[in-house]
């Protein structure tokens, strides 16, 4: 029997009814499902909204449509938080499929601890692993010190690893930060509004914003047997070498100075140090070669916001 807990999810999409329902299909096979889910769909056609209504065999969450006002994942998101019930909020992307017990496994993680603010899954396809000396050298110094590990950790200007997944580690690992693909938090935890009015459509670290308000005052995990594979799935978004990487800059230095608080000349160092290491390993392929040209446009345009920003915040 299906056990429905007091949870609602909380699904941004857009143009993937297929992959959607790919999610949903492993949702109804799992022994734990949030009572409800609310979806906010960007989608011109009305393929999400169809599935969205017809049933699915197991599935015991009650699906709840609207079409969003704006397009975005941070601005579609809040918009089907203000339709949710619960008290605790479940942040899912569209193309992940969950393994066995997941939600389950999060729900336990969430009720372990009175002061667990919020709980993310483990992605079985993007996880930490241990760095080589170049990128351990880097980390010390970016971090300002050695660590036996910098799983779960935001370290310098806002650079965010993810947790790792070891036998002899906990079920419920604490983390410095939080992803919105598959994390559940409780709903007093969250900030308001969510999310920062800097972050629109692809909305690059809103998760990492979001997490870090969060871990003030709250503890956060990663509750490491709560399983998913994220199939991330290609869109117009990130078709532009040069607007991602933009964005990727000028909403680091945003989480960096404003969110962490770390404005110092050795940040603006540590972020550039990071900043140039991130594209010299990245031309390990043909492809990455002919995107180079773009990618530095987007960043010398990302420096140029940042130093306005930077110039505006102190005057």
């Amino acid at each position: 029997m299906t056990l429905t807990l007091p949870i609602s999810a909380i699904v941004p999409t857009r143009e993937r009814a297929t992959v959607l329902n790919r999610m949903l299909l492993s949702l109804a096979a799992q022994s734990a499902q949030p009572v409800e889910m609310i979806v906010v769909d960007a989608s011109r056609a009305d393929e999400t909204e169809k599935l969205c209504g017809a049933k699915i065999e197991g599935l015991a969450t009650r699906i709840e449509y609207h079409r969003a006002t704006a397009t975005g994942a941070a601005t579609q998101r809040s918009q089907a938080i203000a339709h949710a019930r619960q008290d605790a909020i479940l942040f899912l992307d569209d193309d992940i499929v969950f393994e066995a017990d997941c939600i389950l496994h999060l729900w336990e993680a969430l009720e372990s601890d009175a002061r667990m603010g919020g709980a993310s899954a483990m992605i079985t396809n993007q996880r930490y692993f241990p760095p080589g000396r170049l990128s351990r050298t880097l980390f010390r110094v970016l971090h300002g010190r050695a660590e036996e590990t910098y799983a779960g950790l935001c370290i310098g200007p806002a650079f965010n690893l993810l947790p790792e997944d070891r036998e002899d580690l906990p079920e419920v690992v604490p983390v410095e930060w939080l992803n919105t693909t598959c994390t559940l938090y409780r709903r007093k935890a969250l900030p308001q509004p969510l999310f920062d009015s800097h972050f629109t459509g692809y909305s690059l670290m809103e998760d990492v914003t979001l997490s870090l308000k969060v871990g003030r005052k709250w503890r956060l995990a990663n509750a490491r047997l709560a399983k998913i594979f994220h199939d991330s799935q290609p869109g117009a978004h990130k078709n532009s070498a040069a607007a991602v990487a933009r964005m990727e800059l000028v909403n680091r230095h945003y989480v960096m100075t404003r969110v962490l608080g770390r404005r110092s000349f050795s940040d603006y160092l540590k972020l550039g140090l990071y900043e140039t290491f991130g594209i010299v390993t990245s031309l390990s392929s043909i492809s990455a070669w002919r995107t180079l040209p773009a990618v530095l446009l987007g960043k010398l345009s990302a420096v140029g916001s940042v130093l306005t920003t930077r110039d505006s915040s102190e005057a």
